[in-house]
């Protein structure tokens, strides 16, 4: 083999390496550089949401690298850092300046749109016990929600709620309501609910908690001096509130997804139907039919909610205390909303209103129904700087979607279980993050087969404590640390540093494979020919 031969062949085996490096700096060059062109931005409000923000947040950052920051610090104090422009967004359970809020809260001039997020249903979470036996299977009518939060239900063995309960001989222990501290969106939706549906046991509240003969919905959950209510800034801190062993007999407003991430139940609410239901990802589709949304595009509300005909649906299926949350958006390049902001924005709604509602149920929430989807998709053509991707029913893989338009999850939502009916017999199945854990009848009626209940559930340890293991969620201070579900499987946009090695190192060995056999085979002819090597 000549010297030209030996170098030809050297040749080719670094070109085969370039080539190697060629594709790996295609691979991950250029997202960085696509990358580049999404500036990074930062929203802040509600925690109800904030389960399913932060999963979708580290989805996209995980397969897009686009970096989105969000406090979870309550929907007044988002509404307020975004209108006086010290985030690009805010989520909120209320929009501002509502109708009925005994509060201020005027729309900022900066301008904005109302961008539907995620469902959900604002439940109430508990810590109970019968003999030192969690009690998993709690059941309440509206008006006794009411009275319990209100101040005028203070044991647990009430007539009232023994009459939601047939099963249950209930312990005559304090209730101890605990509510929310700061300004939160989720207060606002309960006292709307409160306001409207049970108006003189919020009227009276009002006026013991000093607030006049009524009061309208408010924010900021009112508090009656010599009650047993306990104020805690946050949901994570209500819910872990609730959570700790110790704290027997309290009980809490908070969104569905704390008390699956707690392992903890919640209770049951009689619907307008005459059945005890949850708020799992199907009643809340079920519920959200009968919402009236502002549908007047003109309109500076467009978009948001009047849930009088969800409080009342007469489907058994529904879960009284359901609604959606908004994402507010900027429609203006101003307050420093830059293009590379509008882009990010833009681009992470396209993603959260289609594949990220493939998350919502794992995360303890339902998936926003076809036609808040589509009038989302409108809102974030809005946004400044964006160029989102508008998908159809038939690229958007949200699961309410189905060809007709119809929401396919509340047609196959099941119906509820016999035992869940109004009557003398209750099921005993557990609920929440409980439902693994039976109950069983301790007043003498008759138990039920809880066959219809849904969602994830979590085995009780001894004494009623959360079980340990895989996803436990209690600290030993009881807070509540938080579990999510796994980022979903997108498009990869870069190969990563580990499959980069990989590659250099299998490019490298080429190289030696490809240039050891002719060096050897010339150094070998050279000397039996006496003539030096050409190295």
């Amino acid at each position: 083999m000549t010297r030209h031969s030996t170098t030809r062949q050297v040749a080719a085996a670094l070109g085969i390496v370039l080539v190697l490096v060629g594709v790996i700096q295609g691979a991950t060059v250029r997202p960085a550089e696509a990358a580049a062109a999404h500036a990074p931005i930062s929203g802040a409000g509600s925690t109800w949401s904030s389960n399913a923000l932060d999963q979708w947040i580290r989805n996209v950052f995980s397969n897009y690298q686009w970096k989105i920051s969000f406090g979870a610090n309550g929907s007044s104090a988002g509404r307020q850092e975004f209108a006086n422009g010290t985030k690009d967004f805010a989520v909120s359970e209320i929009p501002y300046d509502l109708a009925g809020s005994d509060a201020a809260d005027p729309r900022p001039s900066r301008p904005l749109a109302y961008m539907p997020i995620v469902a959900g249903g604002t439940a109430f979470m508990y810590n109970l016990q019968i003999g030192g036996r969690r009690v998993t299977n709690l059941r309440l009518s509206g008006e006794v929600v009411a009275k319990i939060f209100a101040n005028q239900i203070t044991v647990w063995n009430d007539p009232a709620i023994a009459a939601d309960n047939p099963g249950l001989k209930l312990p005559a222990i304090p209730i101890v309501p605990v509510v929310r501290s700061d300004g939160s969106g989720t207060t606002a939706q309960f006292t709307t609910w409160m306001r409207q549906q049970h108006p003189n046991v919020w009227n009276k509240f009002c006026q013991d908690a000093g607030r006049g003969s009524s009061c309208g919905i408010t924010s900021n959950f009112p508090i009656v001096a010599g009650s047993r209510a306990i104020g805690q800034s946050g949901s994570n801190s209500v819910a872990g509130y609730v959570a700790n062993p110790q704290r027997v007999g309290s009980i809490t407003y908070v969104e569905y997804s704390y008390a699956l991430n707690a392992r903890y139940p919640v209770a049951k609410v009689l619907n307008a139907g005459g059945y005890y239901t949850e708020p799992t990802a199907s009643n809340v589709a079920v519920a959200l039919l009968g919402s009236r949304i502002n549908e007047d595009p003109s309109s500076r509300d467009y978009l948001t909610q009047n849930l009088t005909g969800v409080y009342n649906s007469a489907d058994p299926r529904t879960y009284p205390l359901s609604s959606y949350s908004y994402m507010i958006v900027p429609t203006t390049a101003d307050y420093g909303f830059s293009a590379g902001k509008g882009r990010t924005l833009a681009d992470f709604a396209s993603y959260f209103l289609c594949e990220g509602q493939q998350q919502a149920e794992t995360l303890g929430y339902s998936p926003l129904p076809i036609n808040l989807v589509q009038a989302g998709q409108a809102q974030m053509l809005k946004i400044p700087g964006g160029d989102p991707q508008v998908k159809g029913i038939n690229q958007c893989n949200n699961p309410t979607f189905s060809p007709d338009g119809s929401n396919r999850l509340a047609n196959t939502a099941p119906m509820p279980a016999d035992c869940d009916k109004v009557g003398p017999v209750q099921c005993t199945k557990g609920t929440g993050g409980a439902q693994d854990t039976e109950t069983a009848t301790s007043n003498g009626a008759a138990g039920g087969d809880d066959a219809a209940a849904g969602g994830p559930g979590g085995a009780a340890g001894p004494g009623g404590e959360a079980a340990a293991g895989d996803g436990s969620t209690i600290g030993a201070d009881g807070e509540v640390q938080l579990a999510y579900a796994e980022p979903q499987s997108l498009p990869a946009k870069g190969l990563g540093i580990p499959l980069t090695v990989l590659m250099v190192t299998i490019g490298l060995a080429l190289l030696v494979f490809a240039m050891v056999p002719p060096l050897a085979g010339t150094r070998r002819r050279a000397r039996r020919s006496g003539v030096p090597p050409p190295w």
